[in-house]
């Protein structure tokens, strides 16, 4: 059996997040600077082994303040963490649908974490120049004190300033670099 390499098409991928602030509106951020290598043995991906590998300190929510208590020892803390990690342990197709499970160890702050994640698989493709294409929208949700993310505000009407829960939204373009047997 051959395995196919995919590299990450950094131009038309986006790793996104959004939490809830002071519980009735989001904010929104992007890890601007991550890899993404993949290694398959199928066209679907079935069974795919994924590896995502981000700057902690390339967090943005176009905010310089907020960016910078983000960074801080209060969540993601840069200076002692400066990589967030994900290796898949399986990756399963739900339906006919190109619907997938995404399952793997997500590792924030020195902890990990098995995760999982929906992914729609929007198929393989030619681009203009050549290159052979897929392309996924991934999504999901962790709880970020299982990360040692415990940082609060207590509201004066009840509630807490920052949610611990993170939904995270991605769209990630591959580009097929080799084929071994």
């Amino acid at each position: 059996m051959s395995t196919t390499k995919w590299v990450l098409d950094p131009t038309h991928s986006e790793i996104g997040f959004k939490v809830k602030h002071m519980m009735f509106t989001n904010v929104s951020g992007l890890i601007t600077n991550f890899q993404l290598h993949v290694s398959s043995n199928y066209d679907d991906f079935l069974n795919a082994d994924i590896e995502f590998i981000a700057e902690s300190s390339s967090i943005n929510t176009n905010n310089e303040q907020r960016n910078n208590h983000i960074k801080s020892s209060d969540f993601f803390d840069v200076e002692k963490f400066p990589v967030i990690t994900f290796l898949s342990t399986s990756f399963t197709k739900l339906d006919e649908h190109n619907n997938y499970e995404l399952v793997g160890n997500l590792t924030i702050k020195n902890i990990t974490k098995s995760v999982s994640f929906h992914v729609e698989n929007g198929g393989i493709m030619k681009d203009p120049l050549g290159n052979i294409k897929a392309g996924f929208i991934i999504t999901g949700k962790i709880n970020r004190t299982d990360f040692g993310m415990n940082w609060n505000d207590t509201l004066e009407t009840g509630g807490v300033l920052v949610s611990e829960v993170v939904r995270i939204n991605c769209e990630i373009q591959l580009v097929k670099q080799t084929l071994n047997s």
